[in-house]
């Protein structure tokens, strides 16, 4: 199951829970593309909760990032656990996307 809430206090935060995968795919870009639209700012997306990630969730980033950098913002990767973090280093997006851990 996967879910996803936007937050808007001082910055714009969407906490993602669960898992990114085929099943949700469409949702999440749907989800994830009217809270970009709303935007305005750099977002984070807090992962601290987001279990799983598939290749077509990774997809829907990059094509987010390059929306976002449109509009001279960025999108920062927060707290992701060791599973969705290793598959950023693996496909080389830990380059792309900014990435920070807890504490930063």
């Amino acid at each position: 199951m996967f879910e996803l809430s936007v937050e808007n206090t001082g910055g714009h935060v969407i906490h993602l829970k669960g898992e990114i995968d085929i099943y949700s795919a469409s949702d999440f870009k749907e989800r994830l593309y009217n809270s970009i639209g709303e935007g305005g700012q750099d977002v984070i997306l807090d992962c601290s909760d987001l279990s799983y990630i598939d290749s077509m969730g990774l997809g829907i980033l990059v094509g987010a990032l390059k929306r976002i950098k449109q509009q001279n913002h960025d999108i920062v990767i927060k707290n992701p656990k060791s599973t969705v973090r290793k598959l950023f280093r693996i496909t080389g997006l830990d380059k792309v996307f900014i990435m920070e851990e807890a504490g930063a």
